[in-house]
């Protein structure tokens, strides 16, 4: 095992934990991504990724419940029917191809990631149904189909749960990320202990899976800082972005439109620049929204409680364990 492979997916799993911890997604899809590249099987990548995430996010959650950025009650209405999930997957369809399935879900995503960018740029922080609770009616069948895409895609988790919570704006970011998060140490146990019944060990490769958790454990951390700290209406800009150029790049290379390589980079390229405009219309909307609220000027109700939650969640001090 060449000493560089190791140590680039540690730099791999590094910067993946960042962004998923962060932004609470993309860890499953950027490492199994990286592991099919070098030419493990599908079934053997996700196997592999799902053993270094039992370590990751079990440091990613501890993370945010110590910046107290997980509520606990959603991480057991979405993380339980995501074991069942993710379990099933693993050790029945681990071998089914989800390629037809991909661009449908891809679609159904890119809405969603549409919604999140648009509100959060342009309203900032969903006013109406925050504070509310999530029901199990829509946090168990969510956490179900979510458990069992990550097992057989490799990844899906947040790239599911995140934005469909994200959406109802029942809660904050902060808290939608780390309880996302934390709850995917019991899909990644559960994922593994399906492909330990299904694959035995064969095609898993410990060192592999040693070097993603390594990178993984130390972004961790300061992930679970960057998200406690970074305004909601940035956070939610940010989110909403990663979800639709992750889409967008599945459905460019799908059978539907089978994009050449000039096309996708034209595509991207234009997805880039609209995401970067909406992160500085945020960051400016968020900067004047709070010069407002320091000289007492008036603001409308949804943009002050946007900026007092924002400006606040950096100090606000809250029971462990919440």
């Amino acid at each position: 095992m060449a000493v560089r492979t190791l140590i680039l997916l540690a730099l791999a799993g590094l910067g993946a934990q960042l962004v998923d911890g962060s932004l609470g997604m993309a860890y499953g899809v950027t490492s199994t991504t990286l592991l099919l590249a070098v030419g493990t099987n599908p079934a053997a990548a996700s196997a592999t990724v799902h053993l270094a995430e039992i370590g990751t996010t079990l440091a990613s959650g501890a993370a945010h419940w110590r910046f107290g950025n997980v509520d606990w009650p959603v991480v057991a209405k979405i993380g339980i029917p995501g074991v069942v999930g993710a379990f099933a997957g693993a050790t029945f369809l681990s071998g089914l191809s989800t390629d037809l399935a991909k661009p449908v879900m891809a679609l159904l995503l890119l809405g969603l990631g549409l919604y999140v960018l648009l509100r959060f740029t342009f309203l900032g922080l969903p006013e109406g149904n925050l504070g509310k609770p999530l029901r199990k009616r829509f946090l168990g069948p969510l956490g179900l189909v979510a458990g069992f895409l990550d097992a057989t895609g490799g990844g899906g988790w947040g790239p599911v749960g995140t934005p469909a919570v994200l959406a109802g704006g029942r809660l904050e970011p902060r808290k939608v990320i780390g309880s996302i998060d934390t709850s995917e140490f019991l899909v990644a146990v559960a994922a593994s202990l399906g492909f330990l019944v299904g694959l035995g060990s064969e095609g898993v490769d410990a060192a592999w899976a040693a070097a993603l958790l390594i990178g993984g454990l130390i972004a961790a951390p300061l992930a679970a800082w960057l998200v406690r700290h970074v305004p909601p209406r940035i956070l939610g800009s940010a989110v909403g972005g990663l979800i639709v150029l992750t889409n967008i790049r599945t459905l460019v290379r799908s059978d539907w439109i089978g994009a050449g390589d000039a096309a996708q980079w034209t595509v991207y390229g234009v997805v880039y620049v609209l995401w970067a405009a909406a992160l500085a219309h945020s960051f400016r909307a968020h900067r004047r929204l709070s010069s407002a609220a320091g000289s007492g000027a008036a603001e409308p109700a949804a943009d002050t409680a946007d900026t007092r939650r924002s400006g606040t969640a950096a100090t606000r001090s809250e029971p462990a364990g919440r």
